[in-house]
């Protein structure tokens, strides 16, 4: 995927009040930019490291600039904006490079479904063999390098994941496919465990269904800085046992 903007770097100073960051410019000017992350942004926050923002160029925006990228241990390129996972998975699947999801003639966005009056990121209709067919995807975008190739989600306690594992159970009980996909923008991360110890409520339902039939992948990213791309190419297994 091609961002729409270049990315230019910088150094961070604080992250704060969740949605905003103060970092440095190449140029030495000190500016506050959007951070694009709800999450804890756990290992992701250090001040001093290397950032890439990006610059909206709209004066009409009270913070022109959005955080996209962050360098952590001096080594891993980490995206931060939660907003593009769904876009990288989206793109990836129009390009036939999720094998798992690759049978599908249409996707649909934000599709209202399920018994919590829930959306789904992603709805995949329709195959060759069954007009009919329904697969539903949630993303969720994982960030947390714990080290030695290892990562983990969620980087926080999160309720509302919660209820999105119960509702892709419920439709995978009325005999559709129900994917949970982990989008990784962390080029460090080749494997993928639940954090038990962040939210083991979390760990203990995504267990659960696994068992149960909803499907549960990953892909990571790979990042191009210089020419302001990142891509979802390479599937790293889910450790759940």
């Amino acid at each position: 995927m091609q961002l729409q903007k270049k990315l230019q770097e910088g150094v961070l100073l604080k992250r704060y009040k969740r949605f905003l960051a103060d970092i440095t410019t190449q140029a030495g000017e000190s500016i506050t930019i959007h951070c694009p992350n709800t999450g804890s942004m756990k290992n992701c926050q250090e001040p001093g490291s290397r950032i890439w923002y990006s610059d909206s160029e709209n004066p009409n925006r009270k913070y022109a600039c959005t955080w996209e990228l962050v360098e952590v241990d001096n080594k891993h390129i980490v995206g931060i904006n939660t907003g593009l996972a769904n876009k990288l998975v989206h793109e990836a699947i129009r390009s036939n490079r999720i094998i798992e999801l690759t049978t599908y003639e249409s996707i649909r966005t934000e599709v209202a479904y399920g018994e919590q009056k829930s959306r789904i990121d992603l709805l995949l209709e329709g195959t060759a063999k069954d007009p009919d067919a329904l697969c539903y995807v949630e993303v969720k975008n994982v960030s947390l390098g714990l080290g030695d190739g290892l990562g983990s989600f969620p980087d926080a306690v999160t309720t509302r994941g919660q209820k999105h594992l119960q509702e892709l159970l419920h439709m995978h009980s009325l005999g559709h496919r129900a994917v949970l996909l982990f989008c990784v923008q962390h080029s460090g991360i080749r494997r993928i465990i639940p954090a038990d110890n962040i939210d083991p409520d979390y760990g203990r339902l995504l267990r659960e269904v696994a068992s149960k039939g909803v499907e549960v992948i990953a892909y990571r990213a790979d990042f191009d800085v210089q020419n302001s791309r990142v891509m979802l190419r390479e599937k790293v297994p889910v450790l759940l046992s």
